[in-house]
């Protein structure tokens, strides 16, 4: 285990801490469970940051990264539904872009085992969707106005912004392996 490894596994490790956080009944808990999410993405950074500068890439690495960032993403989409059962705005996001992710791993994972991972390289859709993503959930997460501002509210416009986005690298992403998929050889 390198350091680069070691901060992607803590991600993994915030989850349960993550899940707890956010369900103690105290006024201050959303604030907590926002810290604890926001901690987590700034790992997935630094996690990448290091294993660049360090020369510390792995094939572990490249496993376990994207994995701990899903599980996160994932569990937090499911948290704040099970507060706002209801919300169809939210329900529909939060399937588009945890179907997004299956497809799009799935994808990258076939491509990576035909010898052409770089053809679906992230790409500036899906930066731009993971911002929008990220920052949706950390207002979701937080739920409370701030300065008189709806933050729930402006969580659940990014979220949809960003279930667009989704749509919109996913479509890129499979365009890009659209000549690999339909080769009768493959």
């Amino acid at each position: 285990m390198n350091v680069p490894n070691t901060i992607t596994t803590s991600r993994i490790v915030l989850i349960p801490v993550f899940i707890a956080v956010f369900y103690l009944p105290f006024d201050w808990a959303p604030a907590l469970a926002t810290f604890v999410f926001w901690f987590a993405a700034i790992t997935d950074w630094l996690d990448g940051y290091l294993a660049r500068k360090l020369n510390q890439q792995s094939a572990i690495g490249a496993f376990i990264d994207p994995l701990a960032d899903k599980l996160m993403v994932i569990t937090a989409l499911v948290l704040i539904l099970s507060k706002d059962p209801e919300n169809n705005w939210l329900l529909f996001s939060s399937l588009i872009i945890i179907w997004r992710e299956i497809l799009i791993s799935s994808l990258r994972e076939w491509m990576a085992g035909m010898g052409k991972g770089d053809v679906v390289a992230v790409s500036f859709f899906g930066k731009a969707k993971t911002t929008a993503q990220m920052l949706a959930l950390l207002f979701l997460i937080y739920r409370q106005d701030l300065f008189g501002l709806p933050i729930y509210t402006l969580g659940l416009g990014l979220l949809v912004i960003a279930a667009v986005l989704t749509i919109v690298s996913m479509i890129v992403y499979v365009k890009s392996a659209w000549s690999t998929l339909s080769d009768s050889n493959s």
